[in-house]
C-alpha cells in the first residue's frame, strides 16, 4: 500500500517552491555570466592559438626568431592570463538589483 501525500500538503509544498524562486534561491549563475564564460573561453583559445606554431620544416633547423618570437613567449600568455581573469570575474558578477 502505497502513501499519496494529501492535497494539502501537496499545496503546501509547492508554495514553499514558489517563494524560494522568488527570494533568488534559484541558479547560481545568470545568463549573462555564461555568456561572459563563454567570451572569457573564447579568450583563452584565442592566447592558445597565438602560442601554437614554431615548428621548423626542416628538424636539423633550429630557428631561434621564430620560436622565441614577441608573440609566442609575451603576446600569447598575456592575452591567455587576460582570459583567465575574465572567467574569474564572469563567474562572480553579480546582477543589478531590479529597483
Amino acid at each position: 500500500m502505497s502513501k499519496q501525500p494529501s492535497k494539502a500538503a501537496a499545496a503546501k509544498a509547492s508554495s514553499v517552491a514558489a517563494k524560494s524562486d522568488k527570494s533568488g534561491m534559484g541558479l547560481a549563475l545568470r545568463l549573462q555570466n555564461y555568456k561572459l564564460m563563454l567570451i572569457g573561453f573564447a579568450i583563452i583559445v584565442v592566447g592558445f592559438a597565438l602560442m601554437s606554431g614554431g615548428k621548423s620544416p626542416d628538424p636539423s633547423v633550429f630557428n631561434a626568431d621564430e620560436l622565441y618570437s614577441f608573440r609566442r613567449i609575451t603576446l600569447a600568455p598575456i592575452v591567455v592570463i587576460f582570459g583567465f581573469a575574465f572567467e574569474i570575474y564572469a563567474i562572480m558578477k553579480r546582477p543589478k538589483a531590479k529597483s
